[in-house]
């Protein structure tokens, strides 16, 4: 049993969203205020055990007019069905998988409901919905409008986050994946029981205070104490944990007779105080040990020293704490499972941004381990029975990100959803990438895991040829961004810089597109002319009959010339969200450079000494005689007064241009804000 897929609806960002799971691992990444952490929330309080309830904030802010919609229609006094069908809902439609020969599928058996034989999943429809009386409930006293129109839509909005607890409702039904208008209502309880809850978050109180010992690491302790007195199938680890408790209740006993005695003698009688009718009413003392309050909070996991002298959790680095943490929560998530007799058909555990203060390398081997720590707990500690674990990691490590394979990552991307409003897309690379050759695909990984590179968090993207143009980039950026004050600044948006060459750059251009990444790619006309033996050789840009670029060559005909290259319009240079960017003259009519190094000389030929003739040949010969690093170098960092070649200026002032960065809204960064504090709140009170 897995879950295969879940729809959401008007839950924060989330407001019209589908995700595929990976059987085992599922990958999720984007930038920052994409929603990333909204999937997860939502999660928590579907499978959580406290009473399930949702606020005015976590409902889209793009489906709040809808709120606005009923109550001018409830004014009216139209028919109230319609009216109350206007109200918004927050929905989660979960299908889950089964094998159609298992012996028992437990509480899934209650929700397929199908009568098709070729059908092997089970679908369920939570609806956070209004009551029949919302419409009393939200609005009984708003029927009279206000005079500022303003005004009168921020009453409403005021009043409902009042409102909102008392006019809705969860519910659940099962539904036939063939037939919609075929459903089940079912107890929501019932989704606890299919589907277990872990949930490692990001803020995790790992803070670096050496002075005081937060012990995050022991209080994992208890759960796992928990889970063995209850453990049916291991009676070592029971019997181990009863023998703990017995050990509790005998301290318990001699604290009675003993500690409890003296220290009732410290009391005083009541006779000293001499108050007529004051009898004493014989106080005594008594102590008590409460296993589970001794685990928790007197109970410390410290680490081994010399000498016998052990170091607290504090002591160690904050990566490894929290790798050890990490570690510890996922066998107190199997050991919660395994303890239980009636344990879920399935098990999600969510883990959010499990890189942090982790290194790189150690980030690689988290994601590359997890499916294999999972492996070993079923191992050695079930007898290889089987746990069925679905991991969901979100991150904005470009390093676990390019560890994993596409088919397991999904693609977070925030986009305009009103004035001043954004909303989450999802981009499921196991869909978009499933049609791309196997050859592109396994380039595409390899590059990314060898460039480290962080093509998923960017807001955009430029591809470069070489070493020069990559040293020289920021100084172009920021000379470009100089020139063009009051204009969008290049130098403000999260760029990525990806070192590709012209034989490959074509090769991202299905998966940029994927991304809706907006990208410039800066390349060399590469001019040449047949040559002896009927192979072509570098030339001028005026004598080149060709361009051996396969950038350019797949972006327009493979036949294109320089000529027609040197004639092609700004817009014939851009295809939706991506532009090329290759030598052009730097007044027109004058001349071309072929490549990076001579089109900079040609920009700030007062920098060199060419002498007279063919300025193009002089150029392209003078820069063949540098290495290229050095000549960057001396340009970035000693010889800093240049100016960025006029391809590259131009290509540069577009990407700054129709900036997709996600960019919300006073209203909206409050709610999210808000909605955020409230949950941090909420937390603190159940860990507390």
């Amino acid at each position: 049993m897995r879950i295969n897929r879940a729809k959401i609806e008007n839950f924060r960002l989330l407001r019209d969203v589908e995700i595929g799971f990976e059987e085992q691992t599922t990958l999720i990444v984007g930038r920052n205020n994409s929603g990333k952490t909204s999937i997860a929330e939502l999660f928590r309080r579907l499978l959580s055990d406290r009473a399930l309830s949702f606020r005015l904030e976590d409902f889209s802010l793009g489906c709040h007019e809808c709120f606005w919609t009923s109550l001018v229609s409830f004014r009216a006094q139209q028919d109230s069905s319609e009216t109350l069908g206007q109200l918004p809902a927050i929905k989660l439609v979960l299908d889950i998988g089964y094998d159609v020969d298992a012996a028992d599928l437990g509480p899934l058996s209650e929700c397929i409901i199908d009568l098709n034989p070729d059908c092997h999943e089970a679908r369920l429809e939570f609806r956070f919905a209004p009551k029949a009386n919302a419409l009393q409930a939200l609005f009984v006293d708003l029927t009279e409008p206000l005079e500022d129109p303003e005004a009168d839509r921020a009453r409403l909005y005021r009043e409902l986050g009042n409102r909102i607890a008392s006019a809705y409702a969860g519910s659940l039904e099962a539904v036939d994946p063939n037939d919609p208008t075929n459903r089940k209502t079912l107890e929501p309880k019932i989704l606890s029981a299919l589907v277990g809850g872990g949930f490692i978050n990001a803020q995790r109180g790992l803070d670096d205070d050496t002075f005081r010992e937060r012990d995050v690491l022991g209080k994992v302790v208890e759960v796992l104490f928990q889970s063995a007195l209850t453990d049916e199938l291991d009676p070592t680890r029971r019997s181990t944990a009863e023998q703990l408790k017995e050990a509790v209740d005998q301290i318990q006993g001699d604290l009675h007779i003993g500690f409890n005695a003296k220290l009732t003698s410290l009391l005083p009688t009541f006779d000293l105080f001499g108050y007529p009718g004051l009898v004493d009413p014989g106080l005594v003392t008594e102590t008590s040990f409460d296993v589970d309050k001794l685990l928790s909070n007197h109970t410390r996991l410290r680490y081994r020293g010399v000498n016998g002298v052990t170091l607290p959790e504090t002591y160690n680095g904050l990566g490894a704490r929290n790798l050890v943490y990490m570690l510890l929560q996922l066998l107190r998530f199997f050991r919660e499972f395994q303890g239980t007799p009636t344990a879920a058909g399935v098990h999600l555990i969510f883990i959010e941004e499990p890189e942090a203060h982790l290194h790189p390398q150690m980030q690689e081997v988290f994601i590359r381990q997890l499916e294999y720590i999972a492996n070993a707990f079923v191992a050695q500690l079930n007898a290889d029975r089987p746990w069925p674990v679905q991991f969901v990691v979100t991150t904005h490590s470009p390093h676990m990100a390019n560890e994993a394979r596409f088919e397991s990552l999904r693609y977070f991307l925030s986009v305009t959803d009103g004035p001043g409003l954004r909303r989450s897309v999802v981009k499921d690379l196991r869909q978009g990438m499933g049609g791309a050759p196997e050859e592109d695909r396994n380039f595409l990984h390899q590059y990314l895991t060898l460039s480290r590179c962080d093509l998923f968090f960017a807001d955009k993207a430029v591809l470069i040829e070489g070493t020069a143009e990559r040293l020289l980039l920021p100084a172009m950026i920021r000379k470009t961004d100089a020139a063009a004050q009051g204009e969008p600044q290049l130098s403000s948006q999260y760029l990525t810089v990806m070192e590709v060459g012209g034989a490959y750059a074509h090769r991202f251009f299905g998966l940029l597109a994927f991304l809706e990444l907006r990208t410039l790619i800066i390349t060399d006309i590469d001019s040449v002319a047949p040559g002896a033996k009927n192979k072509r050789v570098a030339v001028r840009v005026a004598e080149g009959t060709f361009t051996s670029n396969a950038c350019i060559k797949s972006w327009y005909e493979p036949d294109v010339s320089p000529a027609q290259l040197l004639d092609k319009s700004t817009e014939e240079k851009t295809d939706g969200g991506r532009r090329l960017a290759y030598q052009i003259p730097e007044q027109d009519g004058g001349p071309c450079a072929r490549s990076f190094e001579d089109a900079f000389i040609l920009a700030n030929p007062e920098l060199f000494d060419l002498g007279e003739g063919d300025q193009a040949t002089l150029a392209y010969e003078h820069a063949a005689e540098q290495k290229k690093s050095s000549f960057a170098l001396e340009h970035a960092i000693v010889n800093t007064e240049w100016r960025t070649p006029r391809y590259i200026g131009e290509g540069l002032r577009w990407l700054a241009q129709g900036n997709p960065a996600p960019t919300l809204g006073p209203d909206a960064i409050a709610a999210e804000l808000v909605a955020e504090v409230i949950d941090a709140a909420d937390g603190a009170q159940v860990d507390g």
